[in-house]
C-alpha cells in the first residue's frame, strides 16, 4: 500500500511540475486566437492589435482565424472543448453574455466552460445615418421612421448583438415599426449603410468612427454615458434627448477551463500590459474603444452582471429566443 501511495504521490509531483515547466516555457509554439465574426469588425480589430503586440512581446506567433455564423456557438465551443493549455484563446464579443438568454438551447455554460483571461476593452454602440437622410439629429430620425417606416432599415452586425439588441430596444421605447436588418458582422453592416443600402445603423463604434470622421456617415448619438473620445461632437443617447438606452459591446478573452492559473495569470499580465502601452492606447482612442484591462476575477463579477442585464432586455423588448 505504501508504495502505491508513493508513486501516486510521484505521478502527482509529476503531473504539477510538467504543468508548471509547461507554464515556465509558454508560448513554444503558435498560438491561435479563434475570433467568431468577420474580419473588419470591432472584435476582429482587436483581436488583431493584441495578437500583434503579443507576437512580438512573447516572441512567438499568435494567428488569427475568423469564423462567423450560428452568433458564435461553433467557435466558442471549439475553444470550451480545446486543450486547456492557452494554445487556443478566444477574442468575443457581448454574444458571450447575450448567447444565454437567446438561445433556448445555449450550449456553453459561461461561468464554468471558459477560463477568463481579462476584459480587454469596451466601446459605445453609434446610430449613425447616410448623408442623403435628411435627419441631423436623434429626434428628427424618429420623426421620419415613424412617417415612412417602409422606406428605412436599420443595419446591425447581427441577430443577438448588443447592437441589435439596443435597436430592438430603441423601436420599442419609441414605438417604432421600423425593420431591423441584420447583418454578417459590423464591417458588412458598415458597408451597407456607405453604400446607402440601408440608410441607418446602429453598430459598435470601431469600424464606424473612421466613416463618421470621414464624412461618409453622420453619427447621430453614442449609447455610452459620457461621449467618446473618438467622436467627442457625437452627443449621447441622452444628450439627444433619449434616456435608458445605454449598451456597449465588450472585447474580451478566455481561454478553455482547467487552463493553469498561471498560464491564466501570465496572458493576463501580457494583455494588460499590451492594453496599458502608449500606441495601443493611442490607437484604441482613435477607434472608439474605452480600456478595461481588469483581472481574471474582475472579469467574471462583470460577466455575471451582463448575463443578468442582457436576459433582462431580451424578456422586456420581446426578442424571440433561437430554438
Amino acid at each position: 500500500m505504501g508504495r502505491k501511495i508513493g508513486v501516486l504521490t510521484a505521478a502527482l509531483v509529476a503531473a504539477i511540475l510538467g504543468i508548471a515547466n509547461a507554464s515556465a516555457a509558454y508560448p513554444d509554439k503558435p498560438v491561435k486566437v479563434i475570433v467568431p465574426f468577420p474580419p473588419a469588425g470591432p472584435t476582429d480589430v482587436m483581436a488583431r492589435l493584441i495578437a500583434q503586440k503579443l507576437s512580438e512581446n512573447l516572441k512567438q506567433q499568435f494567428f488569427v482565424e475568423n469564423h462567423a455564423g450560428a452568433g458564435g456557438l461553433l467557435d466558442m465551443m471549439q475553444v470550451a472543448r480545446s486543450a486547456p493549455d492557452g494554445y487556443t484563446l478566444l477574442v468575443t464579443s457581448s454574444a458571450f453574455t447575450v448567447n444565454p438568454s437567446l438561445f433556448a438551447k445555449n450550449p456553453y455554460d459561461p461561468f464554468n466552460d471558459f477560463a477568463p483571461i481579462t476584459l480587454a476593452a469596451s466601446t459605445p454602440n453609434i446610430l449613425v445615418v447616410h448623408p442623403s437622410v435628411p435627419a441631423k439629429t436623434v429626434k428628427e430620425l424618429v420623426t421620419l421612421l415613424k412617417a415612412d417606416p417602409g422606406k428605412y432599415g436599420v443595419a446591425n452586425p447581427g441577430f443577438g448583438t448588443t447592437p441589435h439588441l439596443a435597436t430592438e430596444l430603441f423601436k420599442l421605447d419609441n414605438k417604432l415599426a421600423v425593420a431591423s436588418v441584420p447583418f454578417g458582422g459590423a464591417g458588412p453592416a458598415i458597408q451597407s449603410t456607405v453604400a446607402g443600402h440601408t440608410l441607418v445603423a446602429l453598430t459598435a463604434m470601431p469600424p464606424t468612427a473612421p466613416q463618421v470622421q470621414g464624412n461618409t456617415l453622420r453619427g447621430l448619438a453614442v449609447t455610452s454615458a459620457k461621449r467618446s473620445p473618438a467622436l467627442p461632437d457625437v452627443p449621447t443617447m441622452e444628450e439627444a434627448g433619449f434616456k435608458g438606452q445605454e449598451s456597449e459591446t465588450i472585447q474580451a478573452v478566455f481561454a478553455a477551463s482547467g487552463t493553469p492559473k498561471d498560464l491564466v495569470d501570465l496572458l493576463n499580465r501580457e494583455i494588460v500590459k499590451v492594453m496599458q502601452s502608449p500606441d495601443m492606447k493611442e490607437k484604441c482612442a482613435q477607434l472608439g474603444f474605452d480600456i478595461v484591462a481588469g483581472t481574471p476575477d474582475e472579469f467574471m463579477a462583470y460577466i455575471k452582471a451582463d448575463v443578468a442585464k442582457w436576459a433582462r432586455v431580451i424578456k422586456d423588448a420581446k426578442v424571440p429566443q433561437v430554438p
